[in-house]
């Protein structure tokens, strides 16, 4: 049950990261409690975290979690991606929602941001990612599984020499 696990874990990642991919670049999902998005918003956004130039920081958040979600997606080059998004998420966490503490602001206090709480989720999450691959039921799963395939053919050819 491995595999089906693995496939649900990615799914449910890519999902988020495909959302927020495209609220960064495109506003997609704008609205109250989300922000207003896109690239002028998001570069305004990070270049008050003090990573400058804003503009650069947004379309690279952008894209990685765009690009990242979409290969989690299908599971192709699965351990970069997530450890890619994980660079960016821990980067996003210590600069903007460490100092509000470990919970997310519920109750939607303007005078306080969120903490770290779903950084958290996201980082453990695309940490497991990291070191258990994307599983069988992906395209990185099918590769070492022809890869293994390839490999016994091989040591049967030696024994046989």
């Amino acid at each position: 049950m491995v595999a089906p696990g693995l496939l649900i874990v990615r799914l449910t990642l890519a999902t988020v990261l495909i959302a927020h991919g495209c609220h960064t670049l495109f506003g997609f999902f704008s609205g109250p409690g989300v922000g207003p998005g896109g690239l002028s918003a998001s570069a305004a956004f990070f270049t008050t975290m003090g990573l400058s130039p804003g503009f650069a920081f947004a379309v690279l958040a952008g894209l990685v979690r765009l690009a990242g979600g979409m290969l989690i997606a299908i599971g192709w080059f699965t351990r970069p991606a997530s450890a890619g998004i994980v660079t960016l998420v821990a980067i996003e966490a210590w600069r903007a929602q460490w100092r509000w503490g470990f919970f997310l602001n519920w109750m939607l206090e303007p005078t306080q941001g969120h903490g770290v709480e779903f950084s958290v989720l996201l980082i453990g999450a695309l940490t497991g990612l990291v070191l258990t691959g994307a599983g069988d039921w992906s395209f990185d799963g099918r590769r070492a599984e022809s890869a293994a395939s390839r490999a016994s053919a091989r040591a049967r050819l030696r024994t046989r020499g």
